[in-house]
């Protein structure tokens, strides 16, 4: 009785290794995907102001745009 239930508890610890190693995984991928997509919205953030700085150095600030 008491090695069926070192048994049972050894599985259970074993099935909770192979969790924690998947779940780190998925946490490391995570971690990847949003270290990716904070560069992307970082130089589209670039990107805009970039295009807004042009469009002001265009036209004067006292006047009016031509669809007006």
């Amino acid at each position: 009785m008491l090695e069926e239930r070192l048994v049972t508890i050894e599985t259970k610890i074993t099935f909770q290794e192979d969790l924690v190693e998947e779940l780190n995984k998925t946490v490391y991928q995570q971690q990847k995907k949003l270290d990716r997509l904070e560069a992307v919205c970082e130089s589209l953030l670039r990107h805009i102001e970039s295009m807004a700085e042009g469009r002001n150095e265009g036209m004067p600030a006292h006047e009016r745009p031509p669809h007006y």
